[in-house]
């Protein structure tokens, strides 16, 4: 699949079959991930696989946090059933101090972002769906995980097959709306 492509046509997906994901697919996944540009070539990011029915059940329920979600009247979180039922998880996260920062600006949100896109785009490529889940309890996942102090859990991407065929995504903005030559303009 051509790169541009893929951009243009990965969706965010929260049902998925129950079909295995082959280890292969799998791995090109992680490789691409790992191929992600970060600040100064320091690679903070690191992942973690889960494939466990039982811990995929608990990261689905962490992924819920009340005060969150009331503020836009969810009772849950629409991924949250995803991370329980596609047969993987990928759990993102970034050692801080492993990136850059400049002028106060830590460059490890933008190192995880570029992974996380490589991550979903290498997915989609394969055949396989996912969606970003930025929504958790980032303390008691850590504990769950054994995830150590300073670092931080940055998204939850369930991985595995569509069990329905995505929809078109939805209406973009036009360049005219988004994009500015030389400088902006209202």
């Amino acid at each position: 699949m051509d790169t541009i492509e893929a951009i243009k046509t990965r969706r965010s997906v929260r049902k998925y079959a129950d079909t295995t994901v082959e280890p292969e697919k799998l791995q090109a996944i992680l490789e691409a991930v790992q191929a992600s540009p970060s600040w100064s070539n320091m690679q903070c990011c690191r992942m973690i696989v889960v494939q466990s029915a039982a811990t995929r059940a608990k990261i689905s329920e962490l992924s819920f946090v009340e005060s969150f979600f009331a503020t836009y009247g969810y009772k849950t979180n629409p991924a949250q059933k995803a991370l329980a039922d596609a047969p993987v998880v990928i759990v993102l996260c970034a050692i801080p101090e492993k990136s850059g920062e400049m002028g106060g600006q830590p460059y490890y949100m933008a190192d995880a972002g570029i992974a996380s896109e490589n991550l979903m785009l290498a997915a989609h490529a394969v055949g396989l769906a996912s969606v970003f889940v930025g929504v958790f309890d980032e303390e008691q996942l850590g504990e769950l995980l054994e995830i150590p102090p300073g670092v931080r859990i940055i998204g939850l991407f369930p991985i595995g097959y569509s069990a329905t065929e995505p929809k078109a995504g939805p209406p973009r903005k036009s360049l005219d709306e988004t994009v500015h030559y030389e400088k902006w303009r209202s």
